[in-house]
């Protein structure tokens, strides 16, 4: 089904897709198995299959990535290669890029990650400034608020770890 103005514009061959809103999967070419609700949800998805996009502007940038969930305004905006993603809330996993294997649920939760993979980001703005630190498990509201680069920590509670930056397999429970 394709509902909006220029939704799915650009498709040649791509099959069993959906398109609800302005310029919902327009550059979408070959790819198959999506479904794109909103203003610009997919806008310049080429090639990447079995998407779910709902919401102004998610998965924005996906060009070839594959098997993303991203619901919630600006969810994964910036992916355009990163894989089995779940985005789940406003701007949620923003500025994931290549990073595969995420999952975000909350306001902001990783919001500045871009390349880290294997990361659980769960309360409003948890692992908010991870960037590129990996195998992160933040639940809590600004859990791991802080943490860039450091690695493998486990921060469970509200405001857990917050303050720890680069620092690696470090486990706090509690706030």
């Amino acid at each position: 089904a394709v509902v909006g103005h220029k939704a799915l514009y650009s498709n040649t061959t791509g099959q069993f897709n959906s398109a609800l809103g302005h310029s919902a999967l327009y550059s979408n070419t070959t790819a198959s198995n999506n479904v794109a609700v909103g203003y610009e949800a997919m806008v310049t998805n080429t090639t990447g299959t079995q998407h779910v996009a709902m919401g102004r502007q998610a998965l924005y940038s996906n060009t070839t990535g594959d098997q993303n969930t991203a619901i919630g305004q600006r969810a994964l905006y910036d992916n355009t290669t990163g894989e089995y993603n779940v985005a789940l809330g406003y701007s949620s996993l923003e500025n994931n890029t290549t990073a595969s294997y995420n999952v975000a649920v909350g306001y902001q939760a990783g919001l500045a990650n871009t390349t880290a993979a294997q990361g659980t980001f769960v309360g409003e703005t948890a692992g908010y400034s991870n960037t590129t630190g990996l195998g992160n498990t933040f639940v809590g509201s600004d859990s791991g608020h802080l943490n860039t680069t450091g690695t493998r920590n486990q921060f469970f509670g509200k405001n857990s770890g917050e303050s720890i930056t680069t620092g690696s397999k470090n486990s706090i429970l509690g706030a």
